[in-house]
């Protein structure tokens, strides 16, 4: 479950009420892409692009990135139109996924450049995206890497501390969440 927005219109880094140590209860909070989309598809600026974020991730599994989570963050996570009496732009992404099998960083590369361009991705997709190439066995390849963004993303440029999500790379969660969008949209259900 994705907690509330605190008091400062920002996800939680810790759920209130469990200050222990545990994964679960501290960000990033590993979510389905369906709980993404029933929580923040509430405006037509929000479901343009949750639709481009579900296109992205289309995008990544068409050139072999299936595999993998995804870290979300930005305005995106944020209550930025309480913030900032604005609708946010863009979802912040990093793809960690694995070399697929039979590849070499060398052969998937120059196929998948494109789709860490921030400037196409953010265009195309309303993604701001950047990958973060795991090893063989879903392990981080570089803890320096982790850790830069872990410490990026869990604080406002303001210094506030604040929680993001985790999303599993999935074919089968995007077509449920691409299902529950379409009927949100429909609906005109904006949660």
């Amino acid at each position: 479950m994705i907690p509330p927005w605190n008091t400062s219109s920002v996800l939680p880094p810790v759920r209130p009420g469990h200050p222990g140590s545990s994964r679960a209860v501290r960000s990033p909070y590993a979510v389905s892409l369906s709980q993404v989309v029933e929580r923040f598809a509430s405006s037509p600026e929000r479901i343009a692009i949750l639709h481009g974020l579900l296109a992205y991730r289309e995008a990544l599994g068409q050139r072999g990135i299936g595999e993998g989570f995804q870290w979300l963050d930005g305005s995106f996570m944020e209550n930025k139109e309480a913030l900032e009496s604005a609708p946010p732009n863009d979802v912040d992404v990093v793809t960690f996924f694995p070399v697929p099998k039979g590849e070499t960083q060398e052969t998937l590369l120059p196929r998948i450049v494109d789709l860490f361009d921030i400037t196409r991705t953010k265009a195309q997709y309303h993604v701001d995206a950047y990958p973060c190439i795991l090893d063989g066995s879903m392990k981080c390849a570089n803890v320096k890497d982790v850790s830069y963004w872990y410490s990026m993303w869990s604080h406002r440029r303001n210094g506030l501390w604040k929680g993001f999500l985790e999303v599993r790379l999935s074919q089968t969660e995007d077509l449920a969440a691409t299902d529950l969008l379409r009927q949100i949209e429909q609906e005109g259900d904006f949660r």
